[in-house]
């Protein structure tokens, strides 16, 4: 279910469409669900998010008009048209749903044979989530959400996560007979266990262990919260691998990043995208890395940007103030500090002086970036601009202040900016004659 507007979120995009960690909110569900094997992947979304979600493997059901979540659940019958399986049925805000626990609760229900599953769970802290109402043999009675439930009511600790197993055909049955009789005035897909109880069906639980694990995120302050929990789960994960991470707490990490064993990543680094950080290279700290490859024991920052298509090969080093794009940099190859290196080709064992810039934007119009390659073992000068598309060949010289315009010959030494003019005692003879004015 990703239909709701998620108004709390005070925001003009969809809750379910707000980032998270390298995804949107909706993609750790269904990336959740996918290791579980459902065919079809449905999503029930919203008419102004049917777009934005279409593609990748899943069937769309539109809900017209937000009438609560019997009604969202409703509006998947069509696309499940002749299936009469197990229906998994998952809130699109409950980012910390894991692969494990969803398996869990499918084979659960599956051994109790039941019509539905409800996935429960134990908070710390209380939240305004149904409370599973059981009798005194301990069955499930119903589940009652917080705005209906009297005072003994929401005393009750265990709560309904909106995570489910149906049976197909009971889950039709009960949906056809939800009625709007409730605070909210909509079509609680909590009723159908009342209704499914009521009709001598057997109803069955499966308590999540990690109370985290079923919260939904309804404002922006769960968000972060949940990304702070996903977060910690990536770090750990890596750093059982063989990774240091120096600060797990200050070091932030999509999903997607590969780090190999001995890899080190300092605090306050932030490695986004397809990033891979190769065994034995360093990186940070306050480093940003976005789609890029940090080669076996390259150095990267402290206060460096990584932007898509930056690749450092094994024993590159990218320090302080540097930003790289779209650019190779070769074997052993340094750029120290305080450049700029984008759209460029940079051999093995060439040091880059300080306040390098690769001038690669055409101010004509239409006119495309240019390449800046520069070769192996050349030494460039503080304060060089090469002005694309541009070739410094093997071991050249760039001189200090220069702008480079033209190709350079292999060995070559190039640039010579305007020498210095000393005016002796100039400034004390211009106060002089100030005085004598």
């Amino acid at each position: 279910m990703a239909a709701g507007l998620g108004t709390r979120m005070r925001s003009e995009t969809p809750k379910h469409l707000h980032p998270l960690l390298g995804k949107r909110l909706v993609d750790w569900v269904l990336d959740a669900a996918r290791d579980v094997g459902p065919e079809p992947l449905v999503v029930v979304t919203s008419p102004e998010a049917k777009d934005v979600l279409a593609g990748d493997g899943l069937t769309l059901a539109v809900q017209g008009e937000a009438r609560g979540t019997g009604d969202a659940v409703a509006a998947a019958r069509t696309a499940l048209d002749g299936f009469d399986g197990d229906v998994l049925v998952l809130s699109g805000d409950s980012p910390l749903l894991t692969p494990e626990l969803l398996q869990g609760l499918v084979d659960a229900h599956r051994e109790a044979k039941a019509a539905a599953t409800v996935l429960t769970f134990e908070p710390v802290q209380p939240l305004p989530y149904g409370r599973i109402v059981r009798d005194r043999e301990g069955n499930v009675r119903a589940v009652v959400e917080e705005r209906d439930a009297t005072e003994q009511e929401r005393a009750i600790r265990e709560l309904n996560s909106s995570t489910y197993v149906f049976d197909a055909a009971e889950l039709w049955g009960a949906l056809d007979e939800l009625k709007p009789d409730n605070a909210q005035g909509e079509l609680y897909l909590t009723d159908t266990v009342r209704a499914l109880v009521d009709a001598g069906t057997p109803v069955a639980t499966y308590k999540s262990d990690d109370p985290e694990a079923p919260v939904g995120i309804n404002t922006r302050v769960e968000l972060a919260a949940a990304a702070a929990v996903l977060r910690d789960r990536i770090n750990e994960r890596h750093m059982l691998g063989g990774a240091t991470i120096v600060d797990p707490q200050a070091t932030w990490i999509d999903p997607q990043v590969e780090l190999e064993p001995d890899a080190v990543v300092y605090p306050f680094t932030v490695l986004r995208g397809t990033t891979r950080v190769l065994r034995g290279a360093e990186v940070g700290p306050h480093v940003v890395a976005i789609d890029a490859v940090i080669g076996e024991r390259a150095l990267v920052g402290p206060f460096c940007y990584l932007r898509p298509g930056t690749v450092l090969e094994a024993g590159a080093k990218a320090g302080t103030f540097v930003e790289l794009k779209n650019s190779r940099i070769g074997e052993g190859t340094k750029v120290p500090h305080l450049s700029y290196i984008g759209d460029a080709e940079i051999g093995a064992e060439t040091n880059i002086g300080a306040g390098g810039i690769t001038v690669n934007y055409p101010h004509e119009p239409g006119k495309p970036k240019g390449r800046t390659k520069i070769g192996r073992n050349v030494r460039t000068g503080v304060h060089n601009a090469f002005v694309a598309p541009l070739e410094i060949g093997d071991d050249a010289w760039i001189a200090v202040g220069s702008v480079v315009t033209d190709d350079v010959p292999p060995g070559s030494l190039a640039g010579f900016a305007p020498r210095q003019v000393t005016k002796e005692g100039y400034v004390h003879d211009k106060h002089r004659r100030s005085a004598d004015d």
